[in-house]
């Protein structure tokens, strides 16, 4: 068996955005969500993925994947393959955007449901050492949820390290598959005993899709591969650059300084020849009427000098 990379932009969508297997995508939010009893989702609806805003002149928006449970609640879920700096604050108007667009003109507040933001990053953003975190808003002072309509959860695929035989639970086997797939050569066993991941397998398994299908996978596959090389490139020719300049710089404000330093240095030494030129005539006056101890003492010229002077 092989396997295509589910974390393309493909495949994803195509494993966690179908209406015909939602039931994948149900078992994949209640284990990174935690839902169990009467918060656990039971059913699912997708919703247009492409979000023109209500106003022309505000950013339009295309999720991944846009779904609503059973109670209403929205989930947006976003694989997220490059860190472009900019993804926390797109999470944010992902998710506003997602919770404004409930209400027309004279519905009332109250009809306002959920939203929760899934992001998968294949890059590490935040310090924790556990692969997921949630992101609440927190009354300070006493750690409670007052404010309980947003919800961020990261999942950090290069923080997930776990073997086979490591997975602990039902999120692990999701991330297992997340991150591993594409290496396999069959399902392992460990990861048999859930019929959804199965079902995950199948749909990624390279024999079922169509030469079309695997043509625009792969032209999303080279497509992420190229934006990857431009950002390195742009890196890099930024980092050389930037070091030239440095130099530049650091070449200009160097002779600049030698300068202020060559002159700062010639006054001092001008003066200091000035003055002592001025102590020796004072001396050449003086050897006539005192003795050489004294005149050392009046002038600072060392008495080697003033007998180089006398002679």
């Amino acid at each position: 068996m092989r396997f295509v990379d589910p974390k393309n932009d493909i495949a994803f969508k195509k494993v966690f955005g179908d209406e015909q297997h939602k039931e994948i995508l149900i078992s994949f939010l209640n284990a990174i969500l935690g839902f169990k009893d009467s918060n656990i989702i039971v059913d699912i609806q997708f919703s247009n993925p492409n979000q023109p805003p209500k106003l022309d002149d505000l950013k339009s928006i295309i999720f991944d994947i846009f779904a609503t449970n059973q109670k209403g609640e929205n989930f947006i879920i976003e694989m997220q393959k490059r860190n472009l700096g900019n993804f926390l604050k797109r999470s944010l108007y992902y998710t506003s955007m997602a919770y404004t667009k409930q209400l027309d003109k004279n519905e009332n507040y109250n009809n306002l449901k959920k939203v929760y933001f899934i992001g998968i990053l294949e890059f590490n953003k935040f310090m924790n050492k556990n692969y997921i975190s949630q992101h609440l808003i927190i009354n300070r002072e006493t750690d409670s949820q007052d404010i309980e309509d947003f919800e961020f959860y990261f999942i950090e695929l290069p923080k997930f390290n776990k073997e086979i035989e490591e997975l602990d639970n039902i999120l692990d086997k999701w991330i297992y598959f997340l991150k591993n797939a594409k290496n396999l050569e069959f399902i392992p066993e460990k990861l048999q005993d859930n019929s959804e991941i199965i079902k995950a397998f199948n749909i990624v398994e390279q024999y079922g899709w169509t030469k079309d299908e695997l043509m625009i996978y792969e032209r999303a596959r080279m497509k992420a591969m190229d934006d990857v090389e431009a950002i390195r490139t742009a890196t890099e020719l930024g980092l050389q650059k930037g070091f030239q300049k440095g130099m530049e710089q650091g070449i200009e404000q160097g002779i600049e300084q030698g300068i202020e330093q060559g002159i700062e240095q010639g006054i001092e030494q001008g003066i200091e020849r000035g003055e002592k030129q001025a102590k020796i005539e004072i001396a050449k006056n003086l050897i006539d009427i005192l003795d050489i101890e004294t005149i050392s003492a009046k002038t600072g010229l060392t008495i080697d000098e003033i007998k180089r002077i006398n002679h």
